[in-house]
């Protein structure tokens, strides 16, 4: 399985982006997604999750009301709309992916319960 993320960019505070990450190698039906995010001289953090047919949703409090994830299990690909952007969240963003149910109901905010990762995005907003 291979992830491959992309839309990431320089936005100024207030503005928006969208991130992608494409699925090929198993068809994105049979996984759980998720977006997590590394700043600088910090650790890697959950950002937000979706579960295998999209019903429930998982997000950040840092991020909740602000980003919004989804799947489109046609195309294989996953998305993060990110809107409001602050500073604070510039980082570099990856996504992950998991056909492991249990760890998934259990401990989706970690990233041990995820199998398969992207390379990452890098997200920069200016002030």
């Amino acid at each position: 399985v291979q992830l491959q993320a992309s839309g990431g960019g320089l936005v100024q505070a207030g503005g928006s982006l969208r991130l992608s990450c494409a699925v090929s190698g198993r068809t994105m039906r049979s996984l759980a997604m998720s977006w997590f995010r590394q700043a600088p001289r910090k650790e890697r953090e959950f950002v937000a999750a979706l579960r295998w047919n999209g019903d429930s949703a998982y997000y950040a409090d840092s991020v909740k009301g602000r980003f919004t994830i989804s799947r489109q299990n046609a195309e294989n690909t996953v998305y993060l709309e990110m809107t409001t952007l602050t500073p604070e969240d510039t980082a570099v963003y990856y996504c992950a992916a998991t056909g492991r149910v249990s760890p998934f109901n259990t401990a989706k905010y970690s990233e041990t319960s995820y199998d398969y990762w992207g390379q990452g995005t890098q997200v920069t907003v200016s002030s």
